[in-house]
């Protein structure tokens, strides 16, 4: 904390500086509502609703890591001058409300993707050692559920049509065809588990799919809670992940996306299972951001991994 509060005197030291200069995420004057989103998810829900019609910015750079990720003056400039303001909400996101502390909010519509959805706490997994017992947090990767996402939409598009009007059929049609994907992704997802030989994955990994999980009736086995900022496991976790896979004879190991795949690939050489990624959208690299992917591309590359790990 100290070291963000040290960092955010400095951005703020600059911003009557930054804001003469001509900058990427200067406010436009085409007169589109300007939004900015924190993730990747909702970032490509904006997209999805909006198209061009606004000007949309997503705050992470491709590839950063979300829960880590500090702002910069720029940063803080863009949130000040947008319309609408979408982020996680949760405690992993203190970067973010310190962030909207430095910035004006009176005109700023702010919405929270756990608002969104009916939460549900981060329940301990089996394969987690616990050193205490703590209390329990809200488990805040909502969207990577297709039913939440579809959620997440519609009160997206309820804010674009509150404060931009003029493009109300848009946004009503544009939502009405993501609707209409995600629940075909939903029905892909529900197929594939209902003919699959089991319902158990083992994550060698963080685990930030309690609502996949629970939408599809998984039961599942992780190196560690949530995004959790730890990387390495007991050797009593590691060794329970190990029998798991020989006792169930599961055929893959997953890990997460950007993540360190280190735990899963020595879990998968002692068991023979191949390792394959389960992606969370939190965040894509530069490439696939470039090459316009999708959280609907995403889902349907984690539709064939699940297919392959369900047997």
């Amino acid at each position: 904390m100290k070291r963000f509060v040290t960092t955010l005197c400095c951005l703020l030291a600059f911003v009557g500086i930054l804001a003469s200069c001509d900058w990427q995420n200067a406010p436009n004057d085409d007169g589109r509502v300007r939004v900015v989103s924190t993730l990747f998810a909702s970032y490509d829900f904006l997209r999805a609703i909006a198209g061009d019609s606004a000007a949309l910015t997503m705050l992470l750079p491709p590839g950063a890591e979300s829960h880590s990720y500090e702002p910069t003056p720029q940063d803080i400039l863009t949130v000040q001058n947008c319309d609408v303001f979408v982020y996680v909400g949760g405690e992993s996101d203190a970067w973010v409300e310190n962030l909207l502390a430095a910035v004006d909010q009176s005109k700023l519509r702010i919405v929270t993707l756990i608002d969104c959805v009916e939460t549900v706490d981060e329940a301990a997994l089996p394969g987690i050692e616990a050193e205490e017992e703590e209390a329990p947090e809200t488990d805040e990767h909502v969207w990577t559920s297709p039913r939440n996402a579809a959620l997440i939409v519609q009160r997206l598009r309820d804010v674009l049509q509150e404060v931009d009007p003029a493009h109300e059929d848009l946004y009503r049609q544009n939502t009405e065809n993501s609707l209409s994907a995600l629940n075909a992704l939903d029905a892909r997802f529900k197929a594939i588990v209902a003919g699959g030989a089991r319902k158990t994955l083992v994550f060698g990994d963080r685990f930030p799919f309690r609502y996949f999980a629970d939408a599809y009736g998984l039961t599942c086995y992780a190196a560690f809670p949530g995004c959790s900022p730890e990387t390495e496991a007991s050797a009593k976790t590691v060794q329970f992940l190990v029998d798991t896979v020989r006792t169930e004879k599961i055929p893959v190991v997953l890990h997460i996306e950007m993540g360190n795949e280190k735990m899963a690939t020595a879990i998968a050489e002692a068991t023979g299972a191949q390792v394959l990624e389960l992606h969370a959208a939190h965040n894509i690299t530069a490439d696939d951001f470039r090459a316009g992917v999708t959280y609907l591309d995403i889902m349907e590359r984690n539709a064939a991994v699940l297919k392959t790990a369900l047997g």
